[in-house]
């Protein structure tokens, strides 16, 4: 049996050996083609990306909250079926931007971190420790103190933004007063301080509602909109939309009160259709509260009484717009984070995609000669895509592999999902083995069943560690850019590199 060696082009040319051009032309087989231009193409369309150092007059910061590589892949393969195709080839919103690098996530304290630091990392350029919103590391987590959590305070990119007269705003989809959109206007020694009924006695620091309202008077903060109407209200506040639920202020201050009436031109919503009612050319300053905590997941808002990601995006480009020296806005979509920690891999992909959707309006709203967006994730979850499944098979499924038709079966007997978590409140026992096809899930795990509903809202992915709640992730997460500047994204960069980006672009 003999075997041909096959060598290169270069290789060849370089010893002398001459080359025929159609010998490296492209394939004649269909499939093999359609995969071979596609590469070309996208190889010229690179060639042709221009630097852009132009000063950015806006810039939108994307935050997916809890958004690693793998929740983008399954995400990006789940959009692409819903659409009628395979997945594997669709692409998200953001993936279509230029450029890209990876994120180091870690913060001054830890290796996998959580949320307050790496936010404040990417919206004041510094790491700092577990739980700090927008203060140095020093800080103890406990400090209470007005008076020394000014001196370690740092100045976030909204300030500054404002300081040097740009309009501003936060979106989420997670509480107004959560980690990530809170680094933006709060320096607090303690995440979990959103209002005044969660300080410690004898504390001279605002909460973080408080301080929001104070920001709002300083920097003129043009839009906020989110969920987290309970810190706004005093305990004798009834809720306009869940008559059971009250305020949570012990200071009987209404903050809503205080927003309208801090600026001229403000008004605060609750429901959809005031949102909708607003008309961004006459609104000023607008504070959309829809929930008393956290708004909806994607999945389960339908036809209800909250607007969509994208559609708040959209109101506040609309508001923030009417500034002609231009804005700053974080956009975040915190509840893909929420369910990584339930085990629930549908509502995370549904917010990712949703988060997407919200990309696509700002491209769709903004010019790119004068915009930069970045998209980008705090941290990542210890979630994955595993086994081998063919092409195409439903992501959320179990896997399939090429060629059968019938789930693959892992040791145990039992089928397996391809997507599934490290830890979490998804593990299930497996008992001894006298009694193989017994398994008992803990804390509302799931039993893989190839009867069981995978595609469901309610079906929770395997975890591999018992534990009542999945943990975050410490590896690294993508950081997607166009625009102005956006060429300074490459390689691996620390998480505060992106506070500098956006300083630059902005030339403060």
């Amino acid at each position: 049996m003999s075997t041909k060696l096959r060598f290169p082009a270069s290789f060849l040319l370089m010893v002398g050996v001459a080359v025929s051009p159609t010998l490296f032309a492209e394939p004649a087989e269909p499939a093999a083609v359609a995969w071979y231009r596609s590469g070309a193409e996208a190889v010229a369309q690179h060639e042709d990306a221009q630097v852009d150092r132009h000063p950015a007059r806006n810039v939108i910061l994307f935050v997916g909250d809890g958004m690693g590589i793998s929740t983008v892949t399954a995400a990006r393969i789940l959009a692409g079926q819903r659409a009628g195709g395979s997945g594997e080839d669709h692409q998200l919103a953001f993936e279509t931007l230029p450029f890209l690098a990876l994120s180091k996530t870690y913060s001054a304290t830890q290796q996998t971190p959580d949320s307050a630091p790496t936010a404040t990392a990417m919206v004041a350029g510094i790491k700092t420790r577990d739980g700090a919103i927008s203060v140095d590391e020093t800080v103890d987590r406990n400090e209470k103190d007005a008076t020394v959590i000014a001196r370690h305070a740092v100045t976030t990119i909204l300030e500054q933004a404002a300081a040097h007269g740009l309009s501003t705003g936060i979106v989420t989809t997670a509480r107004v007063t959560h980690a990530t959109p809170a680094v933006n206007y709060a320096h607090i020694a303690n995440r979990d301080w959103e209002s005044d009924a969660d300080l410690p006695a004898g504390a001279s620091v605002l909460d973080i509602a408080s301080q929001l309202v104070a920001a709002q008077r300083k920097y003129g903060i043009e839009v906020v909109l989110g969920g987290g109407r309970t810190a706004f209200m005093p305990v004798t506040a009834t809720d306009p939309e869940y008559p059971m639920r009250h305020g949570s202020r012990q200071d009987g201050r209404s903050l809503v009160d205080e927003w309208v009436t801090a600026r001229p031109d403000s008004a605060y919503v609750w429901s959809r259709g005031q949102f909708a009612a607003i008309d961004p050319r006459s609104t000023r300053h607008l504070l959309g509260l829809f929930e008393p905590s956290h708004m909806q997941y994607e999945a389960d808002r339908g036809t209800g009484d909250e607007p969509s990601l994208a559609e708040m995006t959209a109101k506040a480009i609309g508001i923030l717009g009417n500034n002609r020296k231009g804005f700053y806005l974080m956009v975040e979509g915190g509840r893909i984070d929420h369910a990584h920690h339930a085990g629930n891999a549908y509502r995370a992909l549904t917010d990712t995609i949703a988060l997407s959707d919200a990309v696509r309006a700002a491209r769709e709203l903004t010019d790119p000669r004068d915009t930069l967006i970045i998209v980008t994730a705090d941290h990542s979850h210890v979630f994955t895509m595993a086994g081998y499944p063919k092409r195409g098979n439903p992501i959320l499924g179990p896997v399939i592999e090429p060629g059968r038709t019938e789930p693959e079966l892992a040791r145990d007997g039992k089928p397996y999902t391809t997507l599934g978590y490290s830890n979490g409140s998804g593990h299930a026992v497996l008992p001894a083995r006298s009694d193989p096809e017994v398994r008992r899930p803990i804390n509302a795990g799931r039993h893989a069943e190839a009867e069981d509903d995978t595609d469901s809202p309610g079906f929770y992915q395997e975890a591999l560690v018992p534990l009542g709640s999945e943990t975050h992730a410490g590896d690294d997460v993508a950081i997607y850019a166009g625009g102005p500047w956006s060429y300074l994204f490459r390689g691996t960069m620390e998480q505060h590199t992106i506070y500098h980006v956006m300083r630059r672009a902005l030339g403060f």
